[in-house]
């Protein structure tokens, strides 16, 4: 997801096996329609971390089940997710 000018991954499921795999080689790859970009990982702090959480929550709906927090939740209700729903800052690499 981008917002805030910078490139975000949400782990909207949960810590998922990819967290783990990405925070363990600090970078990922991500694929689609073909095209392949490598980026390095970055933890953000929960104050960079909550409104990319909250823009997830707004725009992708699908996962909202998965949330005890919703759009209009406070932003302490927001961090309290975060060690449940990972958000990673993406880096470009060349």
């Amino acid at each position: 997801m981008d917002t805030g000018g910078q490139r975000w991954l949400v782990a909207g499921y949960g810590p998922a096996n990819w967290v783990r795999n990405a925070r363990a080689a600090g970078e990922v790859t991500l694929s689609r329609g073909g095209h392949q970009a490598r980026y390095a990982i970055a933890e953000p702090t929960p104050d960079e971390a909550v409104p990319v959480l909250r823009k997830y929550l707004t725009d992708i709906r699908v996962t909202r089940p998965y949330f005890d927090a919703t759009p209009a939740s406070t932003d302490s209700e927001l961090e309290a997710e975060l060690p449940r729903h990972p958000v990673l800052r993406l880096i470009s690499k060349p």
